[in-house]
C-alpha cells in the first residue's frame, strides 16, 4: 500500500522560508519521478517542481530561484526548500509520484503577515 506523510506547512510571513517533507512509503522515491503541485482555492492544480529517477530537477517559473526539490533514497523521502516566500505562494501543496500516478493528502502552506 502506497502511502505518502506530507509535513512542514503552515504560516509564514513574506519573505520566510518552510521546508516540506513527503516520506513515502510503499514505493522507491528513487524509482520514479517525483514532484510537489499546489493548489490554491478556487484554481486548478499546479506544478510546482519535479526531480527524476535521474535526478533531473523541473520547476514552474514562477518558483525558480526561489524553490529547491531534493530527495534523500536512505530516508525514501523528498523534500520542498521553499525561500523569500510570497503570499500567491499560499496554496495547499501536494507531493506525486509519476510512477503510479498517487497523491499525497497535501500540505497547507500560508503566507501572510
Amino acid at each position: 500500500q502506497v502511502q505518502f506523510m506530507e509535513s512542514g506547512g503552515g504560516l509564514v510571513q513574506p519573505g520566510g522560508s518552510l521546508r516540506l517533507s513527503c516520506a513515502a512509503s510503499g514505493i522507491l522515491v528513487a524509482s520514479s519521478t517525483m514532484g510537489w503541485y499546489r493548489q490554491a482555492p478556487g484554481k486548478q492544480r499546479d506544478l510546482v517542481a519535479t526531480v527524476t529517477r535521474i535526478g533531473t530537477t523541473n520547476y514552474a517559473n514562477s518558483v525558480k530561484g526561489r524553490f529547491t526539490i531534493s530527495r534523500d533514497n536512505a530516508k525514501n523521502t523528498v523534500y520542498l526548500q521553499m525561500n523569500s516566500l510570497k503570499p500567491e505562494d499560499t496554496a495547499v501543496y501536494y507531493c506525486h509520484s509519476l510512477s503510479n500516478d498517487f497523491w499525497g493528502q497535501g500540505t497547507q502552506v500560508t503566507v501572510s503577515s
